[in-house]
């Protein structure tokens, strides 16, 4: 089972590493992890999507809400909370196919945010479907780089 897990914590210096380490010491794959400041700089917000039992992910959560820098976990279940990735992507591009990758970029509602002769970087937010149909499509032209947040999540 896929789990989205926020966890708001005090912004401070190891958290993230002892974080991560609990799920590892339980065996498990984070799929995802994002992590940032959020709107009051003492506190971040963590991110994590990760696949697994759910009693073992209980045990974690109940885990996490005592370590001492854990301000709130939250295990959001299917549509309780809205999540988002964000991916930058450098495409090949000749003068050949360029209208053809625009044409994907706006159907998708990419931004395009360089354009040089032999290349295009585009940028993309949206659900992980969204991302992987857009991924799909621009492959054929040629993927040079790739960059991608992660998920972000928020109780709806």
């Amino acid at each position: 089972m896929r789990h989205t897990i926020s966890v708001l914590v005090e912004n401070k210096f190891g958290v993230l590493a002892r974080i991560a380490g609990l799920f590892s010491g339980r065996g498990f794959n984070i799929d995802t992890l994002n992590v940032a400041p959020t709107h009051d700089p003492a506190v971040s917000r963590i991110t994590a999507v990760v696949r697994g039992d759910d009693t073992v992910l209980d045990q974690i959560t109940k885990q996490l809400n005592k370590l001492i820098n854990v301000v709130e976990v939250h295990d959001f279940k299917r549509g309780q909370a809205v999540s988002r990735e964000l991916i930058m992507v450098k495409v090949k591009a000749t003068s050949e196919n360029r209208s053809e990758i625009i044409q994907i970029c706006e159907l998708f509602r990419a931004k395009i945010i360089n354009v040089q002769h032999n290349d295009l970087v585009a940028e993309l937010t949206g659900d992980e479907g969204k991302i992987t149909a857009f991924l799909n499509l621009i492959e054929k032209f040629g993927v040079l780089e790739l960059g991608r947040t992660g998920n972000l999540a928020m109780q709806r």
